[in-house]
């Protein structure tokens, strides 16, 4: 899929697979929109336009319209005097979206320590073990985020799981360009560390431990968008 230069809107001229029939629902047009963004399909700054969207899709400009303001609302994309545009990095921006995700992103592993079951401590234990025989860089932070995901099983807190699913739609958007793994990446020990606390039930070790591991992660993510010159 094409991306558009950044600061151009999307325009129906814009490759794009033709669509199967008229998808003339919001849900449809808002998942479908969302993955694109997420996906790096528009680069930040470009220019979303209703009228053009519709047709690039080929369907009505409802739903697009209502899948638009839906993922302002999402704060994937935001209001521009020419409709919306994807929003662009920011690394200030990293450090607000971190603050938040470390508070819920902790309570999460105190409430893991309090409420996993066997089934979730296999969960994590097999999804560890994966990233650990894996030796593709390249698939590291894809398991390291599996990871995550089942340890936030872990808690049995949909609310705090929905929230923190937001975050990292935003920070996915906010990924640098060039977003190579660390060669020094630490993750599967620090996730070795975080379970065994909540293994043995210990919330408290188990908060600290997610804590100071998510602040590394912030780090490295701020030091590779300045590298990568945003």
């Amino acid at each position: 899929m094409a991306t558009a230069e950044p600061g151009r809107p999307v325009t129906a001229a814009d490759p794009l697979p033709p669509a199967r029939g008229r998808l003339d629902s919001t849900d449809v047009q808002y998942a479908r929109l969302r993955k694109d963004i997420l996906d790096g399909a528009f680069a930040p700054g470009t220019v979303l336009l209703e009228t053009a969207l519709s047709v690039r899709y080929g369907v009505s400009r409802t739903p697009v319209r209502e899948a638009l303001g839906r993922l302002a609302q999402d704060g994937l994309i935001e209001r521009s005097t020419r409709g919306f545009r994807i929003k662009q990095r920011n690394p200030e921006e990293i450090l607000e979206i971190y603050e938040a995700r470390i508070a819920l992103e902790s309570r999460s592993a105190e409430l893991a320590a309090r409420h996993r079951t066997d089934i979730d401590l296999a969960r994590m234990a097999y999804v560890l073990d994966e990233r650990r025989a894996e030796t593709d860089p390249a698939r590291f932070g894809l398991l390291n985020n599996k990871w995550h995901d089942a340890m936030r099983v872990s808690a049995h807190n949909a609310t705090i799981d929905d929230l923190l699913a937001r975050l990292d739609s935003l920070l996915l958007l906010l990924r640098p360009r060039t977003f190579a793994p660390r060669p020094d990446d630490r993750s599967a020990e620090e996730h070795a560390e975080i379970m065994t606390a909540i293994s043995h039930g210990d919330e408290t070790a188990a908060g600290a431990a997610m804590a100071d591991h998510l602040r590394r992660m912030r780090d490295w993510r701020i030091r590779s968008l300045i590298e990568d010159g945003q």
